[in-house]
């Protein structure tokens, strides 16, 4: 128990301990936001790339076998993290996060250099330590009282992180370099920023009493508690771990692919277009997820934030039947179709967790739920993927994303609003029976 707590004396750990809480979140929010911005330089860049006319094995897409080998490789980084990152200490956090960008940097190199299909080991390689961070990241945040608007400002780090990473991509190889070296050339830029913004970040100190009040003691989870805790609430984690296979798939769909997409709809190829796409979309979810702070009732803000998720399914749903009667163009609907999908994505990165945690008083930490919530993910990502290149080959990326839309907006509507409806019930029952206690003593 000793090792989770926080050893670091230093002065700024001091301040932040007696600081203000808005003093507070400004500091937490910025560095989570830094470190997560930092570690996309090394996992999305090569989305900026097209490898236009090259194939992997039995006619899957150069890029595919990219995009699939590196979500591979950090999906089984999320099986793992449901042990490692809800286990690790306090005092190991910062050499862990360093460590895994180190390796994801020499992957990079490997895909450089190594010749033909054996870059994509390199690129599989590279996805093994990435999925890592966000868990790691999560631990310095959760368990706060302001934890909502902190992890909207991580959120939003993702959001931006994605399409600037291949929008400096665009610009380094107009600047020469290849292909298959911008990915390292990008990483390289952003190695000690990172480190920068880890030991900034490392600095933070632990929940304070107060906090621990307003949510409940987070602790690690062993394989025990992780077991009670997901038979606890089996039935709404099925519902939405179904919901999270199609919804992660879904993102990533439109993120790697989002040049090719771009093509279809007539725009020429230009690096500003994907932070055209995505900026509107973090500015608009930073503001969604900070309201969700303003309740301070635990059974409210679960309330809210299931009406957030499914308006986002709703969002997608209309914007695509308008993009069909040509109300919108072609980037209004990528922008639309990409807030609706963040703001059912978003709140599982902890806000969600957060909320089932504090509402439910479960023990343990939220990000055993994140990271099981991510493994699923991640496998449907590959899945879906493969699904598109050998199943619905003949469609365009633009026409299979369309398709794609409309069948979330309605299975993420029906599942958020039965998942929503279970939750709410567990958190009224724990409200019963914490106040029988209270009237019992």
């Amino acid at each position: 128990m000793e090792e989770q707590k926080q050893s670091n004396n230093s002065s700024i750990t001091s301040r932040l301990d007696k600081a203000p809480s808005w003093q507070f979140s400004i500091y937490a929010m910025g560095w989570a936001f830094a470190t997560y911005f930092c570690m996309y330089a090394f996992r999305k860049p090569f989305g900026a790339a097209t490898f236009e006319g090259l194939e992997f094995l039995w006619g899957i897409n150069l890029k595919t076998a990219f995009v699939i080998g590196q979500i591979i490789g950090y999906t089984l980084s999320k099986y793992y993290g449901c042990k490692y990152c809800s286990e690790i200490g306090r005092s190991q956090q910062a050499k862990a996060l360093v460590l895994m960008i180190v390796i994801a940097e020499t992957a990079l190199l490997g895909f450089a250099l190594l010749p033909g299909n054996l870059k994509v080991l390199a690129i599989f390689i590279n996805g093994l330590p990435l999925g890592m961070v966000w868990g790691l990241v999560s631990r310095y945040l959760e368990g706060r009282k302001t934890a909502e608007l902190l992890f909207a400002g991580l959120s939003c780090s993702y959001i931006v992180a994605s399409s600037s990473v291949k929008t400096i991509g665009g610009w380094v190889m107009q600047a020469g370099v290849t292909e298959f070296w911008m990915p390292a050339a990008v990483g390289g830029l952003f190695l000690i920023p990172f480190v920068i913004a880890v030991y900034f970040l490392n600095q933070l100190p632990d929940p304070s009493p107060e906090d621990i009040s307003s949510r409940s003691e987070r602790t690690v989870m062993d394989r025990g508690s992780r077991s009670v805790f997901f038979r606890q609430f089996m039935g709404g984690m099925i519902m939405l771990l179904v919901l999270y296979f199609f919804l992660t798939a879904y993102r990533d769909v439109r993120d790697m692919y989002m040049p090719e997409v771009f093509k279809v709809l007539g725009y020429g190829p230009s690096p500003t277009l994907f932070s055209q796409a995505d900026w509107p979309i973090a500015f608009g979810i930073m503001v969604v997820m900070a309201l969700l702070n303003l309740a301070k009732d635990h059974r409210r803000g679960l309330t809210a934030v299931f009406a957030v998720m499914m308006s986002g399914m709703l969002l997608m749903g209309g914007a695509t039947v308008l993009m069909d009667l040509e109300v919108i163009n072609g980037l209004w609907w990528m922008i639309l179709v990409g807030f609706g999908a963040y703001l059912a994505y978003v709140p599982f990165g902890a806000v969600l967790f957060e909320r089932i945690m504090a509402s439910t008083k479960a023990a343990g930490t939220a990000v055993f739920a994140i990271y099981l919530s991510d493994a699923i993910g991640y496998t449907g990502s590959v899945g879906m993927q493969l699904y598109k290149d050998l199943g619905q080959s003949e469609l365009d990326y633009y026409q299979f994303l369309r398709l794609f839309t409309y069948g979330m907006a309605i299975l993420g509507t029906v599942l958020f609003a039965l998942s929503g409806v279970y939750f709410l019930r567990k958190a009224k029952d724990a409200s019963s029976a914490l106040d029988g206690k209270q009237e019992a003593a």
